[in-house]
């Protein structure tokens, strides 16, 4: 672990570098590193992100996620990365065979925009480009504006304790996001954040629209901001990310990010009339795996 310290100060120096932890010791084997001299000079991991649940259409892709970072004095050496890459590939291409096999499967990348060596090798490989997102982050020490639900629609904290709760959350989120649903895993992984919860609007029984949050590292994360179709448009998520974001500054943190798709005006209109601002840009790429 101190090597593994050592490799994430140097690649962190630089700004806005992505870079994953390792995680407990049960994720180790998705874990790859380079050693030179008696140090790590490189570090690879692959996890699997998105699970197309049953019934889905054909079209749907599973989705397994790779982070390859070198020190900052060997980001051009494409031999050390082809090395790393190719456990990489091969536990890829293992995770794989795990998941469902009516759906296909991407591998992906995501990078700042700005790790242009990272970037590149994955284009020549032949990756293509999937999506952008703009980190957005917002001061919890800045007020936080009031809004009022509704008559008729009911406001709660979910902690989905049962099986059963958990599905029918899955079920509403693969609805919204068909093409990179959420699935049992990364919710559970989700759900073993610090301070993590979710928050929900109902109307009678009928799910209206919904977010989680927690705390990561010294901040506050929200995710999964959605409102179903029939309710858009009528004040739903300004609402739910104010509560997120009260809910944070009361348990003391400083500032809350998210991410949101560089294309999506309507969401980036939304979370900039509640404070949050433009920080960064991540790239992803993806191929396919056979």
């Amino acid at each position: 672990m101190p090597l593994l310290g050592e490799l994430y100060q140097s690649v962190t120096k630089k700004e806005n570098a992505t870079f994953w932890w390792v995680g407990d010791e049960d994720n180790w084997s998705n874990v790859y590193c380079a050693f030179e001299d008696g140090k790590i000079v490189a570090k690879g991991q692959v996890s699997i992100i998105n699970v197309v649940p049953p019934g889905r259409v054909k079209e749907n892709n599973h989705s397994i996620y790779l982070n390859l970072k070198t020190i900052p004095e060997r980001e051009n050496d494409i031999a050390l990365l082809e090395n790393v890459y190719q456990y990489l590939f091969m536990r890829a291409n293992q995770l794989k065979e795990t998941l469902p096999k009516e759906y296909g499967t991407m591998l992906c990348v995501g990078n700042d925009s700005t790790e242009t060596a990272n970037n590149q090798f994955f284009i020549q490989k032949g990756y293509l480009h999937l999506n952008s997102l703009y980190r957005m982050n917002r001061d919890l020490n800045e007020p936080i504006p009031e809004f009022k639900l509704q008559t008729g629609f009911q406001f709660s904290y979910w902690k989905m304790e049962t099986s059963d709760e958990e599905r029918d959350y899955l079920n509403v989120e693969a609805e919204i996001w068909p093409d990179t649903p959420l699935g049992l895993n990364r919710l559970s992984e989700y759900k073993n954040n610090k301070l993590w919860t979710s928050m929900l609007i109902r109307q009678t029984d009928a799910i209206v629209g919904g977010l989680m949050a927690w705390q990561e590292a010294d901040h506050g994360v929200i995710e999964d901001v959605f409102v179903r179709e029939p309710w858009r448009k009528r004040g739903f998520a300004k609402y739910l990310l104010t509560q997120a974001l009260r809910y944070l500054k009361a348990n003391q943190l400083q500032y809350a990010n998210l991410m949101v798709l560089t294309t999506n005006e309507s969401a980036l209109s939304v979370y900039e009339s509640v404070g949050f601002c433009e920080d960064k840009e991540e790239i992803r790429y993806f191929t396919k795996l056979n």
